[in-house]
C-alpha cells in the first residue's frame, strides 16, 4: 500500500521519481483505508540526515499491508546542526510536541554521532529519553537503529556497548536463529546485513537481561533482537535500510579523512564488500590521491563512479521483508479507536502470545 505524501518533504518527491507509489493528502483522505501514523526520528548527522530518511521511507513505503502510511520525520533542537540542515528540519520536520497530541501507532529511531566516552553525557540523551518514555506507553512499537538501540538497551536494562577492537564495517553473512518469529516469517534463513560501528553488544549481554536475539553471525555479531516482550521495542544493531553504495560512500569519506590527515594511514576496505576488481580501483584511486595530495591538489572525484556499477545489494529485499512483518504486526495489535495503545484483548507483557504459548 502506498506512502501518503502528506506534506512537502522532498523525500516524497524523489520516491515518486523512482517509480514508487504515493497518494496525494486528498485523495488519502477520500479513501476508506486504514491509517498507520509513524514517527521517525532522524538523528542522524548533517552529512546523512537526508539519506537515511529516504532510506527508511522508502522502507516502510515497500511494505504490502493494506494500510495508508504516514511518515512524520522530526529530529532533537539538542543535535548541533548547520543553518542549512537546521532550516530544512524547521520546513520540512514535525515537532514532537505536536506528535504527541496527535499520536503515533509506531516510531523508527535512527543512530547518531556520539563524541563522549558514555551516552549519557551527550547532549541528545536527556531529549531522546523524553520522546522514548512517552513512546513506551503510547506507540504500539519502536525500531530502533545502531546507536539508537545501544541508547535504549541502557536505558531499559542497564546494558553498556563495549568498544570493538577495530570498526565492524563491511556486508556480513547472518542466519535467523528463531526463524518461526512473527518479525521473521517467510523471510530467508541467512541473509546478508551491512555494519559500520565502533561498538558492540553481545548475546550473552542481551540473553543475560532476558532479550530475544532474532538474528545474529559469526563474524558481525547480533544484527536483531527484540524486548522481553517479543515486539515492543525492536533492535538493529547493523544497518538493513542502507543503499547498495552506502558503504562505498563512507569509503571515500575515510579516504578523505586520510587526505586530511584525520587518519594515519589510509581505510580498509569495507569487508565482503567490494569485489576484487573494485578494491583494484580502490587501491588505484587512494595512491593516485597520495601523489595528488604531494602536489597540494585533490584527486578527481570519479570513486563512486567507477566502483559503483560493481556492487551488489545482497540485504534489501530482507530488509523489506523485515520491516513488512513489524508494521504488520502494529497494524493488527493497534486499537482502532486508540491509537497507540493495545487493544483490551491483548497482555501488553506478551502482546504476541509467544511468551505463554512458546510459539506464535
Amino acid at each position: 500500500m502506498p506512502l501518503v505524501a502528506h506534506s512537502d518533504l522532498p523525500t516524497f518527491e524523489h520516491l515518486r521519481e523512482q517509480g514508487h507509489e504515493l497518494l496525494s493528502l486528498d485523495r488519502a483522505v477520500h479513501q476508506d483505508i486504514r491509517e498507520l501514523h509513524i514517527g521517525f526520528l532522524n538523528m542522524m548527522p548533517d552529512a546523512a540526515l537526508t539519506a537515511t530518511e529516504r532510506q527508511f521511507i522508502r522502507l516502510v513505503g515497500s511494505c504490502n499491508r493494506i494500510a495508508q502510511f504516514f511518515v512524520y520525520p522530526f529530529s532533537l533542537p539538542e543535535l548541533e546542526r548547520d543553518a542549512d540542515t537546521r532550516a530544512y528540519i524547521d520546513r520540512h520536520y514535525s515537532r514532537f510536541e505536536d506528535l504527541k497530541e496527535h499520536g503515533l501507532d509506531a516510531l523508527i529511531i535512527t543512530g547518531a554521532n556520539v563524541a563522549n566516552p558514555a551516552l549519557e553525557l551527550e547532549a541528545f540523551w536527556k531529549p531522546l529519553i523524553e520522546v522514548v518514555n512517552w513512546a513506551e506507553s503510547n506507540v504500539t512499537s519502536m525500531l530502533c537503529s545502531c546507536l539508537a538501540t545501544h541508547a535504549l538497551l541502557k536505558h531499559f536494562h542497564g546494558i553498556n556497548r563495549r568498544p570493538l577492537p577495530d570498526k565492524r564495517w563491511g556486508v556480513y553473512s547472518h542466519r535467523a536463529v528463531v526463524p518461526h518469529h512473527p518479525l521473521l516469517r517467510e523471510i530467508n534463513t541467512r541473509f546478508d546485513v551491512p555494519h559500520s560501528r565502533y561498538n558492540d553488544i553481545s548475546h550473552d549481554q542481551l540473553a543475560e537481561h532476558g532479550l530475544k536475539v532474532l538474528v545474529e553471525s559469526e563474524d558481525g555479531g547480533v544484527h536483531m533482537a527484540v524486548s522481553p516482550d517479543q515486539f515492543r521495542v525492536v533492535y538493529f544493531q547493523g544497518h538493513p535500510e542502507y543503499d547498495y553504495n552506502s558503504l562505498l560512500k563512507e569509503y571515500r569519506r575515510e579516504v578523505n579523512r586520510f587526505l586530511d590527515g584525520e587518519l594515519e594511514a589510509p581505510p580498509p576496505f569495507p569487508e565482503n564488500y567490494f569485489p576484487e576488481p573494485a578494491k583494484r580501483v580502490a587501491a588505484r584511486y587512494v595512491d593516485q590521491a597520495i601523489e595528488h595530495k604531494a602536489r597540494g591538489a585533490r584527486p578527481p572525484a570519479t570513486l563512486e563512479h567507477q566502483i559503483g556499477p560493481m556492487l551488489d545489494n545482497t540485504w534489501g529485499d530482507t530488509a523489506k521483508a523485515i520491516v513488512n512483518n513489524w508494521l504488520g504486526l502494529v497494524y493488527q495489535l493497534t486499537d482502532l479507536d486508540r491509537r497507540g495503545q493495545f487493544m483490551h484483548e491483548v497482555d501488553p507483557d506478551d502482546p504476541l502470545g509467544i511468551n505463554k504459548a512458546g510459539q506464535p
